[in-house]
This record gives C-alpha cells, structure tokens and sequence, in this order.
C-alpha cells in the first residue's frame, strides 16, 4: 500500500527583478518543487519516485522515470537525498550555473550542493563562518550553504551571479550552448542526460534510506575457473 501523500516544505526564495538576468528562469520551480512524491500518473507502477525535473518545461511537479518518455528531447537533472534534504550533484548543476559561493559536500565520493537552506539556530563551538542567510555552520571559504541561499544573497549583493555567462575562457565555452537552445550539440546532450538519468532511476534515494548518495554497486564476477580432474596415468616402469 502506498503510503499518504506528504508535504515537504521548502524555503521561500525570492524572486530578483533588478537582478534576473543573472538567475535562470528555471532555477526558481526547481528550488521550489516538492520531490521524492509518488508520481500521479504512474502511482501503480514500480520505483515511480519523482526525482527529477524538466529544465525546459519549468512545471511545478517533478518527473519520474515513465515520465521521462514525454520530454525526450528536453534537458532533464536529477534531484537525490541527503538527510532529508534534497541535493543535486555538482557535476551536474556545475554545467548549468554559477555555484561559487555555495558550499560543496562529498558523501560516499559524491560531490554535491543543497538545494535549500538548512537553518541551524546554534552554530557548533569555534566556528568562525557561518551561512549569510541561514547561520549554517560552514567552512571559512563559503558564504551560503545551499543554492536556495545564494539565490536569497543575490538581493543584498548585486554582483552575485548564476550566470556562466560572465565566466571567461574554457569554463563558459564548455557549456555555452545551453543557451543556445537550437544549438545542435545541446540537443545532443540532453539526450545524453535523459538517457543517463532513466539508467540511474533504478538507484533508490527514497526518504527511508536517506542517509547518503551511494553510487551503484558493481556486479559481483567471479574469476576462478574449475576444471575436471584429468584420469591419472602411472609413470612407465
């Protein structure tokens, strides 16, 4: 039996007028949408967990795997769990947006940001760096802890940005098609992303086992070989 549909709350955001060009449009439905649910048309299929989302459609509502089937040709990212909160691997945004700034985390090998804030009203003792927004504890090279965070910093300091745009060299001609939504090599590459998330959907980050990224475990090979015993000759006299 499916359990009952939960509300997760998420942290508000603040929409940036003077500042938009240097947000994309999708970063805010994505920060603001509720993961992990079971999906409404599939609810009677396996593994139906909405973890991902449709950077080109900008819904309210995340996809599962089935789901995948109608947006072949969009660019589509994947949302995992930590803690109860939800991640998204750096590998992955780091290709769309800006995260300098936002504190990273590696869980079981895994590089990843936050994608809200995470308040923490007491920070642990000696610490001398907190988050700007939320007062999370973090390391003295950081000033947000989440993406949901700098989005909210954005309002006091202008010169913020998520935009790769205002990179110079290899970084921002590495993914400057993605704003070019007729470019040829960007319809190759999500593709590439839809393909890669339907084979990666079969991992579960569900809320009951939530307690890091794992990547998948490789199959067990056997290497030994057996061999018959061969009929044994006596030696000639």
């Amino acid at each position: 039996m499916i359990a009952a549909h939960k509300k997760v709350m998420v942290s508000p955001v603040i929409r940036l007028e003077e500042n938009e060009e240097s947000v994309p449009p999708w970063l805010i439905p994505l920060l603001k949408t509720s993961y992990f649910d079971h999906c409404k048309i599939h609810l009677n299929a396996s593994k139906c967990e909405c973890n991902m989302y449709c950077l080109d459609c900008m819904d309210d509502h995340a996809l599962c795997s089935y789901c995948l089937l109608g947006h072949r040709d969009h660019h589509i990212v994947q949302i995992r769990r930590s803690s109860y909160h939800n991640v998204i691997r750096v590998s992955e945004i780091s290709k769309l947006i800006d995260i300098s700034y936002v504190q990273t985390y590696i869980i079981n090998s895994a590089k990843i940001v936050f994608l809200n804030e995470r308040p923490q009203q007491r920070p642990g003792k000696g610490v001398t760096n907190t988050c700007e927004i939320c007062c999370r504890s973090l390391l003295d090279s950081f000033r947000f802890c989440s993406l949901g965070c700098k989005l909210n910093g954005m309002k006091e300091d202008l010169d913020l940005t998520f935009s790769l745009k205002h990179k110079t060299g290899r970084d921002y001609a590495m993914y400057s098609d993605y704003y070019n939504n007729d470019s040829q090599p960007m319809k190759k590459l999500r593709k590439l992303n839809i393909h890669k998330a339907i084979n990666s959907s079969a991992e579960d980050f569900s809320g009951s086992n939530s307690s890091g990224i794992s990547p998948g475990t490789p199959p067990i090979v056997s290497y030994r070989t057996s061999r018959r015993k061969g009929i044994p000759h006596r030696a000639p006299l």
